[in-house]
């Protein structure tokens, strides 16, 4: 990702509809597995980008507890003036932690950005290795390879996942699934007019869609966070699930008895 990328991140985390909208996506499938708040409760944001998510993650843990990795130098600094401090420059391919350290440990949208699949294999091992046994993983990859557009060419993202590939890569990581679904499921049509046919014929705005609204569709911001809203209130039902959209989530477990 370019600097200016990791500004525009920084700038919209707290406000634009697509971060907003898959928090609250986030918090409807790991509430149940993650009391609110827990004062012992230890957490690793594995590629923590600008900071959106560090915030958020004190609905988990208090902030002492939350430590965040990035491998850019950019990212980390926009951490830094958020006035995050448990922060390292790292790979999520090798974790500078002990083993055994982490009662809860996400990924937003990184796997996806590792040139190989014995990348992806390597970072899910170093995950597994730093999560205390019984501990929870959310995992989140942007889905369906089809999908694969400017959008993906401009963010960094190497591939794309169907949620049982995603699956098998955690199975063969030593994890039980607990919650596994798409999500992002109204939007999809929408997305995949804009990326794969509106832009090639340059009718759309070019370069990734995480970027700033217009003021004149602002408007759309409140609309499209509602859209997302809707799907979480209907994935907080035990056990629902969407079977198509544009990510793949998957919340996943280390046995008690590793």
């Amino acid at each position: 990702m370019r600097s200016e990328d990791y500004k525009f991140l920084y700038e919209l985390e707290d406000r634009f509809w697509w971060f907003v909208g898959m928090r609250d996506v986030a918090a409807a499938l790991l509430d149940p597995f993650c009391s609110p708040a827990s004062e012992i409760r230890t957490v690793l944001d594995a590629g923590c980008g600008t900071g959106g998510n560090l915030s958020w993650l004190r609905r988990y843990a208090v902030a002492e507890n939350i430590v965040g990795i990035d491998l850019s130098q950019h990212a980390l600094d926009f951490c830094r003036a958020g006035q995050f401090r448990f922060l390292a420059r790292a790979s999520v391919t090798g974790l500078p932690f002990d083993s055994c350290q982490f009662d809860l440990v996400t990924s937003f949208e990184v796997l996806t950005q590792l040139p190989r699949v014995e990348d992806v294999e390597r970072a899910l091992s170093e995950i597994y290795r730093v999560m205390r046994p019984g501990g929870v993983a959310f995992i989140r990859v942007p889905a369906y390879q089809w999908m694969h557009s400017e959008h993906d060419e401009e963010l960094a993202t190497m591939r794309r996942y169907y949620l049982a590939s995603l699956l098998d890569l955690t199975t063969q990581a030593g994890f039980h699934t607990l919650r596994a679904t798409y999500a992002n499921t109204t939007l999809l049509p929408v997305a995949a007019i804009r990326r794969l046919v509106l832009k090639r014929l340059g009718l759309a705005r070019r370069g990734a869609d995480v970027q700033p609204l217009s003021p004149r569709l602002q408007w759309l911001n409140r609309i499209l966070a509602a859209v997302l809203r809707s799907e979480a209130r209907w994935l907080k039902k035990p056990g629902a699930t969407l079977r198509l959209g544009l990510s793949a989530i998957c919340i996943v477990a280390k046995p008690h008895d590793h």
